[in-house]
This record gives structure tokens, C-alpha cells and sequence, in this order.
């Protein structure tokens, strides 16, 4: 009989550096279209002197309560080098990930002082001499995490973006570079999906979650969707199945008799996705059939996870995935996965997370917010 193979599997490992941070360019009640016009009014090609002085930035020096230690600072930009752009942010949103490095309890960790959030879509206002893959009025997202998304603008190098058509919503490019990648690379690197298959997934109502549901159903995949009870859960559950969820169970169903007659209708789960840990993620593998894998790519519950005995002594691969913003040596891989998720965007088969629009000046209430439990839509600052 075989010994399970664990296998550990870093997708993505990094050092985030540390970048400058900045003070507001735009102030005032302009509403969202009006601050884009008044952008793309000021595009120029080259620059050696940045035409904007400074910006305002959600800062933080030290490690602890976000509502204590993030403040609303104005800082200096520097001139736009040959090699650099000017990149005026439009909308960033705040993610768990975000609150865990504010914290300081995240795999990763910026220098200090440092701006908060990895994610985010901006607008290229100006170039460098040198810069050939960016134009002015581009729209460009992070290629790595711990860029500091929450500003109003920023000097930034090249290869520190990457371009996104501008003809999709701006909260689905603000929202992209995270957990639909995220959910896209497990869907895609673990196990060869068929339409047909089956995955299971906790945490299934987070953005990665949704994220899954959606691009799944477009490949014709099967999900069992695992969510926590709550006051609004047969809401939850027809909203999920209006994005293409197959099945939606609450944790305590895992365990019960009802997956039997469940596998009745879809065969086990080749890939289970486990975003909780603890006894959520131990169930997850009890239904996982022979030679699957399961994908840990976070751990709300903070609990360890814990193989039953019996799996112990059957072939299943575990594995980690760390994945805060996809990073590829290949260029080609990278621009392939934007390209697919953002046909799907444009398809009506892949919508951002339900949204609330903040301004940057309520960012404690924003930050209050997103740490809640059972929130029911992500924070997005529109800068």
C-alpha cells in the first residue's frame, strides 16, 4: 500500500521591496468619471520632472491594529527616471492579505515605514525615455505584492506593472491580480480538470472562492462549495449558485450523511481547495478521492492542518500554495493568464466580488470594515 506523497509547492516566493510613497494630486468631491477625464487630460509622453509634486498615502511604521497604526500621510514623489512611469491609482481594495502585513503576521513582510495594500488598477500618466512596453493612459496593476496600492499616485520602475485593457470594470481590474490569479493557478497547476470533474473548496464565499466558482463553471468544472452558517445563508447560497456554484453546503454538512447521496449526483473531488485549515480542511480530505490533491492557500480558521489516519495510508498529495500576486519568470505565461481571466471578464463570466466604493479620507471605517466577520462586500478605496 502507498504512503501518502506530500509535496510542498511555494508558487510564488519573493522579496518585496520597499518603494517610495507620495502625496494627493486630487482633491475635492469629482466623481469617479470626472477624475478619469481629468487624468487622461494630463497625460504626456516623456518626463525627467514628475508634473505632479506629491500624493497622499495610507502609511504605517509600525506593525500592529490597522485603525491604530495606518495614518494618512502627504508625501514627496520623486521625478520620473527613464526608466520609470507615473502611475495616478484609480481603485485598490483591501484584502485579508493586507490586514495580516499591516499586522504583522504575514509570510512577507515590506521594510517600514511602508504603504499599505497589493493590489490595485492605476493609470499611466507619464513615461520614462526608456520605457517601451507603457504608454500613457495605459491601465497597469501590480506584478508583485508589497508595491503600497493605497496612495493616490506613484513613481514606480517598468517592470514593476504590468498593462490591462481598459475596457473591462474598473473594480474587476482593481480586484484581478489577486485571487483570480490565485484561483486560476490552482485550477490550472495541480490536477489536469476536465469538464466533468469535481473540486471542493472552503472559505467559498471569499474573493478566491468566487474567483473558483466562476472560472470553473466556464471550463465546464463542477464545484462543492463549502460556506459558514450565518444569519443570510440561503442568500449567500443563491447568489453563489447564480455564479455557477454546483453544489453550496454549510461545514456541518461535511460530515453528515448527506455526501453520500451528494457523490450520487457528481463524482469525489480530484482537487480540494482549502482556504480555512483546521477540522474544515480535514474534511475536505475525508472526500477527496484517491490520488487527489488538496491545496492549502490559506488559514483562517488558525488552526494546523490534520490528516485523518486513514489517508495516512492512501495516495493523496498535499500541498501549499502561496500565492499573493502570480509572478512568472515567463512572460508569456503571465500575459496569457490576464488575457484569459479578462475574456472572461469581458464574457460576463467573471465578475469582481460585490463591492463598496470608499474614499481615501474614510479609510479607518474601510479598514474597520473588511476586518469583520461574515462582511459581505470587499472595501474598495477609490482613489
Amino acid at each position: 500500500m502507498k504512503v501518502s506523497r506530500i509535496a510542498w509547492l511555494l508558487c510564488k516566493r519573493t522579496e518585496v521591496r520597499r518603494h517610495t510613497v507620495c502625496r494627493t494630486f486630487i482633491s475635492g468631491s469629482t466623481t469617479r468619471l470626472q477624475q478619469l477625464s481629468s487624468a487622461r487630460g494630463s497625460i504626456c509622453r516623456y518626463s525627467t520632472e514628475s508634473s505632479i509634486n506629491g500624493c497622499t498615502a495610507l502609511l504605517y511604521r509600525n506593525h500592529g491594529d490597522p485603525s491604530q497604526v495606518v495614518q494618512l500621510e502627504s508625501m514627496e514623489l520623486p521625478s520620473v527616471g527613464a526608466k520609470s512611469v507615473l502611475v495616478k491609482l484609480l481603485a485598490a481594495p483591501i484584502n485579508p492579505s493586507d490586514i495580516n502585513m499591516i499586522q504583522g503576521s504575514y509570510a512577507i513582510l515590506p521594510d517600514l515605514p511602508a504603504v499599505g495594500g497589493n493590489e490595485g488598477v492605476g493609470q499611466i500618466l507619464e513615461v520614462g525615455s526608456q520605457v517601451k512596453a507603457l504608454r500613457p493612459g495605459d491601465w497597469v496593476i501590480p506584478r508583485d505584492a508589497g508595491l503600497g496600492t493605497w496612495r493616490t499616485a506613484a513613481v514606480l520602475a517598468e517592470n514593476d506593472v504590468i498593462s490591462l485593457p481598459n475596457d473591462i470594470p474598473l473594480f474587476s481590474a482593481a480586484t484581478l491580480g489577486v485571487n483570480p490569479c490565485t484561483a486560476f493557478r490552482m485550477l490550472s497547476d495541480f490536477e489536469e480538470l476536465k469538464p466533468g470533474d469535481t473540486v471542493i473548496q472552503n472559505a467559498a464565499n471569499s474573493g478566491v472562492g468566487q474567483a473558483v466558482i466562476q472560472i470553473a463553471a466556464a471550463r465546464g468544472i463542477q464545484t462543492i462549495n463549502v460556506v459558514r452558517d450565518r444569519p443570510d445563508l440561503t442568500q449567500l447560497i443563491d447568489r453563489l449558485k447564480a455564479m455557477g456554484a454546483s453544489h453550496v453546503i454549510k461545514e456541518e454538512t461535511l460530515r453528515r450523511h448527506e455526501m453520500k447521496e451528494l457523490f450520487k449526483t457528481c463524482p469525489r473531488p480530484k482537487l480540494a481547495l482549502n482556504g480555512v485549515g483546521g477540522k474544515s480542511a480535514t474534511e475536505l480530505l475525508r472526500h477527496l478521492q484517491v490520488g487527489g490533491s488538496m491545496v492549502t492557500y490559506g488559514g483562517m480558521a488558525k488552526q494546523p492542518v490534520t490528516v485523518p489516519v486513514v489517508r495516512l495510508f492512501l495516495p493523496i498529495i498535499l500541498l501549499i500554495c502561496y500565492v499573493c500576486i502570480f509572478v512568472s519568470p515567463d512572460e508569456g505565461a503571465l500575459r496569457g493568464m490576464l488575457d484569459e481571466l479578462c475574456s472572461l471578464i469581458r464574457q460576463g463570466k467573471l465578475t469582481a466580488p460585490a463591492c463598496s466604493e470608499v474614499g481615501l479620507q474614510d479609510f479607518r471605517k474601510a479598514l474597520d470594515t473588511a476586518m469583520q466577520p461574515f462582511t459581505s462586500a470587499k472595501q474598495v478605496l477609490v482613489l
